[in-house]
């Protein structure tokens, strides 16, 4: 099928437009509103895989209301381009590693949520180059608090708000909001609607996050060490010598997000359900760090330790934080020879599949950290396919930072604790609230570990 014109394009799209108008503005035109409702999504969507039809309105919201990862695989397996219906929003999914980068190497996408990360052109990349030397090594101290608590109570606990909590005091000092992050949401922010929620905890949350800036200047200013990244963010932008300087306000300050509390869940639960994996990680530490597990550990240590590397890299392979991230198509896209994304669609790159390709990665859903400590190996061979950060001007900033503080929160656990994972019928089934969590939030019991 040729690629049609835009021009051409642009005017059937006013004509269908129109006269949706007129099918929901007028009464009389009551039975034309169904039918020119398939007409546009069917016109958008045309050659792709994807349903046939969809329910006027709200389309496949049922499904977006209660996502799963099966319901995704269905979608990806569909095609490498695939189309469905949200709430009258037309989204076009891409699957495969190729389309996913294309989209995320466009300027001309914008992401639906109000976001510093989603910034386009100089203006972007002024606010980078104030980021790029932040995400620091921090040595982290909150495994022997867990210790303390499982004496008290020795039964399994779901570790899954633990870890969240843990990843949020080691990084700035919003559970409602995140689990508000779907795909599509209800439109209307009622209350007792997740959205409504989400709305009320971020105008908290975002609060709190202003006065942690404000206060942080002030410390920084009255010459304090730095104690969190936010600190060291502030020294670091008052550094004169430091080319990316620049102001960022208290707002600006406190829009920064993160991602690794399912990095840091499903790291603890894989380690527990691969014994052998375990023991090397422990073997690496005595190695690199003998009889000294309570020392804080430097970032040369952690140089030393490819194969605790290795685990990280592996485990957030087989279950990624972010399997897709949403934009919005600003113009006309050509994504391929054969067809042009509509303007003002929904655009998602998807990771998933790219990150479990078994052309790249032989026994794809296995943990095998070993494919990444061979040089040759396909997987070492297409570092495009690891697309666990994204890629292209929004590539994830704090790549390193998430990486060295999951290795290490991961290599002190192993050398003061053992854990046992504690396994149900939702254990190996996937919970998606914005990112992925064990459904049954990851059972884990927690005891000191004898050392010689």
């Amino acid at each position: 099928m040729e690629t049609e014109t835009i021009a051409s394009r642009n005017v059937v799209d006013l004509l269908l437009q129109e006269k949706f108008k007129r099918g929901i503005c007028g009464i009389e035109y009551g039975g034309e509103m169904k039918k020119d409702k398939f007409s546009v999504y069917r016109y958008k969507k045309r050659h792709l895989p994807g349903d046939k039809w969809t329910i006027p309105i709200i389309g496949k919201f049922a499904d977006s209301m209660k996502p799963t990862l099966e319901g995704y695989m269905k979608q990806w397996d569909s095609g490498a381009l695939s189309a469905l219906s949200v709430f009258n929003i037309f989204i076009v999914m891409a699957s495969s590693m190729e389309y996913s980068r294309k989209i995320l190497n466009l300027q001309a996408m914008q992401n639906p949520a109000d976001n510093w990360v989603f910034l386009t052109g100089k203006e972007h990349v002024a606010y980078r180059r104030g980021l790029n030397n932040l995400f620091t090594h921090k040595s982290l101290g909150h495994i022997k608090k867990w210790l303390t608590d499982a004496a008290a109570d020795p039964s399994e606990k779901r570790i899954m708000m633990t870890v969240r909590d843990l990843n949020m005091e080691t990084s700035l000092r919003y559970w409602a909001i995140t689990v508000a992050l779907e795909l599509v949401n209800f439109p209307l922010a009622l209350p007792g609607t997740k959205v409504y929620r989400a709305i009320q905890a971020r105008k908290v949350a975002l609060s709190w996050l202003e006065l942690a800036a404000k206060r942080s200047k002030e410390a920084m200013a009255q010459g304090r060490q730095p104690d969190c990244l936010l600190d060291e963010w502030v020294t670091l932008l008052n550094d004169p010598a430091y080319k990316g300087r620049r102001e960022f306000s208290d707002n600006e300050m406190a829009m920064v997000p993160g991602r690794m509390s399912s990095g840091l869940i499903y790291g603890f639960q894989h380690l527990a359900d691969h014994p052998d994996i375990l023991a090397k990680v422990r073997e690496e530490q005595n190695r690199v760090r003998p009889g000294q597990p309570d020392r804080p550990m430097t970032l040369e240590d952690l140089d030393r330790m490819p194969y605790l590397k290795a685990v990280v890299k592996e485990s957030l392979r087989v279950k990624p934080p972010v399997t897709m991230v949403p934009y919005r198509a600003t113009k006309p896209f050509p994504i391929s020879d054969n067809y042009t994304v509509p303007a003002g669609s929904m655009v998602i790159p998807s990771f998933y599949n790219s990150l479990h390709d078994p052309k790249v990665f032989p026994d794809p859903d296995t943990l095998l950290p070993e494919r990444w400590l061979d040089s040759e190996s396909p997987a070492n061979k297409h570092p495009q396919n690891y697309l666990v950060y994204g890629a292209g001007p929004h590539k994830c900033i704090g790549l390193e930072y998430a990486n060295m503080n999951i290795a290490v929160v991961l290599a002190l656990a192993s050398e003061l604790t053992e854990w046992e994972h504690v396994r149900t019928t939702q254990s190996d089934k996937v919970q998606i609230i914005a990112t992925m969590f064990p459904q049954d939030g990851c059972l884990l019991k927690f005891t000191p570990r004898q050392r010689a």
